[in-house]
């Protein structure tokens, strides 16, 4: 393949891997699929919450897996595996009695979070090979299919609990697609050559753009750098924020008189705007740089904290909504910032590990969110929980602030 049709072929392959990272990403539909899981078994919130911590900290881990299973066994066998795993995760769960929380954890937490991380990483690396000029751009476009999930397949989800099939055939069905659609976006997807040659990205020379010498960080490099930390540290508190919310998104409408049907939708409304965050930032990214790029997203997640405070403060569900649609852009903007700035600052040729221990942002978000649930358990209500993920988005600031060169 010359070099032209490779160039044009690897628009081809991002819409694969857009249409992967959709389906991949039904583990954010948590707040629709827990529904029928705590009607039937009585399952509480804080024994929910857990387990969607546990989904995030073994994606994460998955991350770390799918890297090392690509790099020894091809992005083929990595899909695979994760379309396995996946289906393994969700076929199971459709066959609990209720007896113990503790095999949802292992369903659901442990396979389809494993399978789903291992899915990610892969797609977003191999997908990212051809596109080392537009890394903001490619990183938003995959970060848009995985955050548009939970309004296409979340709410389809819902339909199919509502219909004749029930909440079990549903988890079956949803466990095969993904299956499916990973292993097709195995056989799909190919690597660059190491020969291929692509467009010289352009440089952003705006006021204030930080310039440094751009080379390959190996995993043991890059975790060394303090630039690293500060990032990491600061896009989890970021992070927080929208794990936390997706948590509880259908609840906290609920709390401000929202109907059941509103509810569901602004699920997907969050949903959609993470997805529109997630395009948008990788789109700036490329414009802006990555030092205006990273505090645009931190403020908007100060804004989006507090609107919501707001909102339950005051009981208003027009500001609720706001709040939702801000969280869903903030949170959208922290992976996609992530992935190009771990390629900016250390190269792509260790990127796929690299990704995969800053993805521990989500862990750490989700482990957090754990906290904000179980405060909302305690206070019976929201106001003390967005104050407290408030002063963690203005922590973030400060790091945000401090962030050099690598």
């Amino acid at each position: 393949m010359n070099d032209t049709k490779a160039i044009s072929r690897r628009w081809t392959y991002l819409a694969v891997g857009i249409v992967g990272m959709l389906f991949a990403g039904v583990l954010y539909a948590w707040s629709i699929l827990k529904s029928p899981l705590a009607a039937e078994f009585g399952w509480g919130t804080s024994q929910l919450a857990l387990n969607f911590t546990l989904a995030m900290s073994f994606f994460c881990i998955g991350g770390l897996v799918g890297a090392q299973l690509a790099k020894r066994a091809g992005h083929r066998v990595a899909l695979a595996a994760a379309g396995v795993l996946s289906a393994l995760g969700f076929g199971l769960t459709a066959t609990l009695s209720g007896s113990s929380v503790a095999m949802l954890y292992l369903t659901y937490g442990v396979l389809a979070g494993l399978g789903i991380g291992i899915a990610y990483n892969v797609l977003i690396s191999t997908v990212s090979a051809w596109f080392p000029d537009k890394k903001g751009l490619c990183s938003g476009c995959l970060m848009m299919g995985f955050g548009a999930s939970a309004l296409v397949l979340g709410n389809a989800a819902d339909a199919m609990f509502q219909s004749t099939l029930g909440w079990r055939t549903t988890y079956v069905v949803v466990g095969l697609a993904i299956c499916l659609v990973l292993v097709a976006a195995g056989l799909l997807l190919k690597k660059p050559g190491a020969d291929q040659a692509f467009p010289q990205p352009k440089v952003v020379k705006a006021a204030g753009t930080e310039t440094f010498e751009t080379r390959d960080y190996t995993t043991f490099e890059t975790i060394r750098r303090p630039s690293f930390w500060m990032a990491f540290v600061c896009i989890s508190f970021l992070a927080a924020v929208g794990s936390s919310v997706i948590s509880f998104a259908k609840d906290l409408a609920l709390s401000v008189s929202a109907p059941e049907a509103l509810a569901v939708t602004l699920v997907g409304v969050l949903s959609v705007c993470n997805g529109l965050g997630r395009i948008l930032t990788g789109a700036v990214y490329d414009i802006i740089g990555r030092r205006k790029t990273m505090l645009c997203a931190n403020v908007l997640t100060i804004c989006a904290a507090g609107v919501t405070l707001l909102a339950v403060n005051i009981g208003s569900l027009p500001l609720c909504i706001a709040g939702l649609c801000l969280t869903g852009m903030s949170y959208g903007a922290c992976p996609t910032v992530m992935t190009a700035f771990t390629a900016s600052f250390y190269g792509m040729k260790y990127l796929s590990t690299n990704v995969a221990i800053m993805t521990f942002t989500v862990m750490v978000g989700s482990l957090i969110a754990m906290v904000s649930n179980k405060v909302l358990e305690v206070t019976g209500g929201y106001p003390a929980t967005f104050m407290m993920l408030l002063a963690l988005t203005f922590a973030a600031l400060v790091l945000n602030v401090m962030i050099k060169k690598p």
